[in-house]
């Protein structure tokens, strides 16, 4: 597979978002082994824009195994400044499954609780509100409302 190609400026854009990142994948002295190159193909479906540490001083092989990554895994080589290579792939978009027995999850309210005597700050607190219950005017947390009963005498009429 080709390599990505960059311009320099969407070059310089990753190298600005790879600054803070740390190394996901660490090349040892066995050098890139088919374990490597799985390990790093993972990273980029993962993470996208990644670094690998490289711990050989040949610089040459440094840059061999680069150039290797980059036309291997389809990645556009991004920076190799000392024993840091930084690599990017387009993240591929993931499915979004939509369950449709799903039931809503807990809500999060916040309620101004204010104090009986005057000149008080009221006080903000946040309540978790489950599915079967319902927030009160005064902020309490109730259930929800039960169905009404059914008398003995409108069952028997059904």
């Amino acid at each position: 597979m080709p390599q990505i190609q960059l311009t320099p400026a969407q070059r310089k854009v990753h190298r600005a978002e790879a600054h803070h990142l740390d190394p996901v994948v660490l090349v040892g002295g066995d050098g890139l082994t088919a374990n490597v190159i799985k390990e790093v193909d993972a990273a980029l479906n993962a993470h996208g824009l990644i670094k690998v540490r490289v711990f050989s001083d040949d610089r040459t092989a440094r840059e061999a195994m680069f150039q290797q990554l980059s036309t291997d895994l389809n990645a556009a080589p991004i920076q190799h400044i000392g024993k840091l290579l930084v690599l990017w792939r387009p993240q591929p978009e993931k499915e979004k499954v939509i369950d449709e027995d799903r039931m809503p999850g807990p809500r999060d309210f916040k309620v101004l609780k204010y104090s009986k005597r005057a000149g008080q700050r009221p006080e903000v607190k946040t309540l978790r509100v489950l599915g079967n219950q319902r927030l009160t005017a005064g902020g309490n947390v109730r259930r929800a409302k039960p169905k009404p009963k059914v008398s003995v005498k409108k069952r028997s009429q059904t």
